[in-house]
């Protein structure tokens, strides 16, 4: 089954929680903060939203950072997705190449 999104809204794959601090100390599954970083893994069409033209910035492939409270939460085959509107992303993370 695939997920294909309407208007401004783009399906995420959330990155794995972090299980150790920087300094060594593994965290228990209860202890661990949900990331707020994710892989984007289908992009809506934009177009006409709420009668304004929306262009869509993301991509297929980019990891992103959203809100924290943002999107609804779906299972579909066993993964977990979280789906958001377009204004609900901060950033898109982008590797530095030196």
């Amino acid at each position: 089954m695939k997920l294909v999104p309407l208007g401004d809204r783009v399906v995420l794959k959330q990155c794995e929680a972090e299980e150790t601090t920087k300094s060594g100390i593994i965290l228990a599954g209860s202890a661990q903060e949900k990331p707020q970083e994710a892989k984007v893994v289908a992009v809506g069409p934009g177009g006409m939203v709420d009668g304004k033209e929306v262009t869509m910035q993301v991509k297929e492939g980019d990891k992103v950072i959203y809100s924290k409270y943002a999107g609804n939460e779906v299972k579909v085959d066993g993964e977990e997705y979280i789906i958001v509107k377009q204004n609900d992303i901060l950033a898109i993370v982008e590797n530095e190449s030196n």
